[in-house]
C-alpha cells in the first residue's frame, strides 16, 4: 500500500538524456516497484531515445514496418509508435488517487502537452476517440504532434507521452502510427516553421507537469 506521505508529494522530475529504450524500460520497472513500496516518491523520467519502434497491446499486424525493422513489444495501451532523437519522452511513474481513474490521468498528460504547445504559439486539440494531442484541422488531415499511452499497475502509472520537437518524421513512413491511417504525424518544428529543440521544450513541459501532477492525492 502506498504511504500517505509518498502519495501526496509533488513528483520529482529527472532529466535522463539519451537513453536506449530497453534501458529506460528496466529503469521504469525498477522505479515502479520502488514507488509502489513507498521507497521512492513519484518520479517523471524525461528523456530521448535512439530510434526504436514500440508496439502496444492493440497493435495489428498491418501496423508494423514491412522492411523487417525490429519492434519492441510493450505492455502499454495503444498500438505502434516510434521514438527517437528530437522527440521529448516523459514517463511519469506516479501514484494515482483512489479510486484510480486512468482516463483522467491520460487527460492530464494531454493537458501538459497542449499547454506546452500553446506556450510556443501552436494551437492543439483532442480528437474524440483518439488519444494524443493534435494540431487544429485547417482543411486537410488531422496531424498528431504527441502520442500518449500509459499503464497503471497497483495504483502507480508507467509509460506516458512522446512530443515531437525536431525529430525526423520520415521514420513514421514505415508504420501506421498508432494504427491511424487517415491522419498524419507532425512536429513542433514542422508546424511552427522553425527549429524547436528538446532543450527549448523541456522546461515548459516540466512546468506543466508540476501543475498537472500535483497534488497526487487528488
Amino acid at each position: 500500500m502506498l504511504g500517505a506521505e509518498i502519495a501526496t508529494r509533488t513528483p520529482r522530475l529527472v532529466r535522463a538524456g539519451l537513453v536506449p529504450y530497453a534501458e529506460a524500460w528496466e529503469r521504469q520497472r525498477a522505479l515502479h516497484a520502488a514507488v509502489v513500496s513507498g521507497e521512492e516518491p513519484g518520479t517523471v523520467l524525461l528523456l530521448e531515445h535512439p530510434p526504436v519502434f514500440t508496439a502496444g497491446k492493440r497493435t495489428a499486424w498491418y501496423d508494423r514496418p514491412t522492411d523487417g525493422t525490429p519492434v519492441v513489444e510493450v505492455d502499454r495501451g495503444g498500438r505502434i509508435t516510434w521514438h527517437g532523437p528530437g522527440q521529448l519522452v516523459a514517463y511519469p511513474v506516479v501514484p494515482l488517487a483512489q479510486p484510480v481513474d486512468v482516463v483522467a490521468h491520460v487527460r492530464r498528460l494531454e493537458e501538459v502537452v497542449m499547454r506546452t504547445c500553446a506556450d510556443l504559439g501552436l494551437a492543439t486539440k483532442r480528437v474524440e476517440g483518439r488519444s494524443g494531442v493534435w494540431v487544429e484541422l485547417d482543411g486537410g488531415r488531422d496531424r498528431k504532434v504527441a502520442a500518449v499511452g500509459c499503464r497503471v499497475a497497483r495504483g502507480v502509472t508507467m509509460h506516458g507521452f512522446a512530443l515531437n520537437c525536431d525529430c525526423d518524421l520520415s521514420w513514421y513512413d514505415r508504420i501506421v502510427p498508432c494504427g491511424i491511417d487517415d491522419a498524419d504525424v507532425t512536429s513542433l518544428s514542422a508546424e511552427l516553421g522553425r527549429d524547436v529543440t528538446v532543450a527549448e521544450v523541456l522546461p515548459l513541459v516540466e512546468q506543466h507537469l508540476r501543475e498537472q501532477l500535483q497534488p497526487l492525492d487528488g
